[in-house]
């Protein structure tokens, strides 16, 4: 399978701008560039009904978030997808996922909450997992106040987000709570040992490098024992039954890519639903980058279907 002509193109201006490389940069310095990236490669935004920011409490302080509402939704009870944002633990913020947000919302006639949990390293192992936890809690318990229908919640995220999600879920299945009806995972990290073929194929020239892995699990980590922690590293978790339906988006030219497939391979065996999709010729974090490949926009769309279906079908997978 070769590279979709947009991937290739990104990843040929990665190479000719001459930028430096995140993993050489200090973690602002990071963010400021990953920041910058995106705006450039993102599409103009979706008009929305309402975006307004709101926050949570925190184990550590207030958890920013975004709330949006698409076009003529009025005052009406919504369903809601809660979405975390990848970027390695240490990068992304509102900003950088706020026009995949928006499709979302809009293609899926959804509300949507964007959390900004804590980046490390300013919020080490697992201070992104409490900030998630807490900020899903809180607009659980708040969902009349902001127009949500408690009944059809969604949780998801890429990468980094993924895996933060699939820990929030396990968190409240392991305190007898399932109040979530739909699992969305973009190329998600579900097992930080880097033991499978992706993970070599794809150790260079493919945007997430083993390189930048490393940096990203420097950062965020206490200690490397960490990496078997359930939460780091969900494909350790003894029971995974009590996930709900699951959508995962794997990408072919990822080094994620085959933890990924594995991890939906373990929830099926586990009896959970799980609907799986590899995008050909895509590399990781392809999605909000529509401005260099257009191909991303009918993968959004696809995802948005699947997600307005599982809401409308309070859970019930297509």
């Amino acid at each position: 399978m070769t590279l979709d002509p947009g991937a290739a193109r990104v990843l040929e201006l990665m190479a000719a701008s001459g930028r430096p490389l995140y993993e050489s940069l200090s973690p602002q310095e990071a963010r400021d560039a990953y920041g910058a990236a995106r705006r450039a490669s993102t599409a103009e935004p979706q008009p929305m009904e309402m975006v307004e920011d709101i926050e949570a409490p925190g184990p550590r302080g207030p958890v920013a978030m975004r709330h949006y509402r698409p076009l003529g939704s009025g005052t009406e009870p919504l369903p809601l997808l809660i979405y975390l944002h990848g970027g390695g633990w240490v990068l992304g913020d509102l900003d950088s996922h706020d026009g995949l947000c928006r499709q979302f919302a809009h293609q899926a006639r959804c509300a949507v909450v964007s959390v900004d949990y804590g980046l490390a390293p300013e919020a080490k192992f697992p201070g992104g997992v409490e900030d998630a936890i807490a900020a899903s809690d809180w607009l659980l318990k708040q969902a009349s106040s902001l127009r949500f229908d408690v009944s059809r919640v969604a949780i998801g995220g890429d990468s980094a987000g993924g895996t933060l999600s699939i820990a929030t879920v396990l968190h409240n299945a392991r305190a007898g709570r399932s109040p979530f009806s739909y699992l969305m995972l973009i190329y998600p990290v579900t097992d930080m040992s880097f033991d499978t073929p992706s993970h070599e194929e794809f150790a260079e020239g493919y945007f997430l490098t083993r390189s930048l892995q490393e940096w990203f699990h420097t950062h965020y980590l206490n200690d490397p024992v960490d990496r078997s922690d359930w939460r780091a590293s969900p494909m350790r978790a003894e029971n995974l039954s009590a996930l709900p339906p699951t959508f995962v988006l794997t990408a072919s030219h990822d080094p994620l890519r085959d933890e990924a497939e594995r991890f939906a391979k373990k929830l099926v065996e586990a009896g959970v639903t799980v609907t799986m999709k590899r995008a050909q010729g895509q590399i990781h974090g392809f999605l909000p980058m529509e401005t260099f490949i257009p191909a991303a926009k009918a993968v959004i769309a696809e995802l948005a279907r699947h997600l307005s279906y599982a809401l409308r079908s309070e859970g019930k997978s297509s």
